[in-house]
């Protein structure tokens, strides 16, 4: 909580070690264990009070693919605006500070802002995942995840339709009858191109 009430105008900085029990407080995170850094920069104005958040650290979560704890990094720079007012906003980056507040409650902007920080997908480096459970997902996948990512330059797409292609001349060929009009449009693309 930061009181702003007795603040002057203009910039005020604050700085926040985010630790394990900030995470260990709230229900249902993903994020299990932290250590960030959040620089807090308020420039309070006549009207209205600007927020300039920086983010920088490290947190545990789960990995996306064996689902064993990983730890990533979490870097970011977000700003939020807080005006001075009685009306509502549905403006996501402004926050409206009602008459009889006098401070900044920050806990949530400082977690969801880590959130958005994380990677979209948390992932331990190649060959330190939980061996066992890649073991039992390999049973279950066609093709593994680095396997895939080995491989996602290829024009795969390209590999698909000249596949689905095949398909729709063996079965003329065989004489079952009709193209399928869902086959046939995607012929018409790529002789277009």
């Amino acid at each position: 909580m930061i009181p702003f009430v007795g603040l002057k105008i203009g910039s005020h900085s604050f700085e926040f070690d985010i630790t394990d029990a900030f995470f260990e407080n709230v229900e249902y995170s993903l994020i299990e264990k932290g250590n960030v850094k959040v620089t807090f920069v308020l420039e309070k104005k006549e009207t209205m009070m600007i927020g300039d958040f920086t983010i920088n650290g490290k947190v545990e979560t789960t990995c996306d693919l064996c689902n064993d704890p990983v730890v990533v990094d979490v870097e970011g720079e977000y700003q939020l605006i807080y005006k001075f007012d009685d009306e509502p906003s549905n403006d996501e980056s402004l926050i409206i500070v009602y008459p009889e507040e006098f401070e900044l409650d920050l806990k949530e902007s400082i977690l969801e802002f880590i959130m958005v920080s994380l990677p979209s997908r948390t992932l331990h480096p190649k060959g330190e995942c939980n061996e066992e459970m890649i073991e039992i997902l390999d049973q279950y996948r066609v093709d593994s995840y680095y396997q895939y990512e080995e491989n996602e330059n290829d024009n795969d797409m390209d590999d698909e339709l000249e596949e689905s292609e095949d398909l729709e001349e063996d079965s003329e060929a065989d004489g079952e009858g009709e193209i399928d009009p869902r086959w046939a449009a995607l012929k018409g693309l790529k002789k277009d191109n």
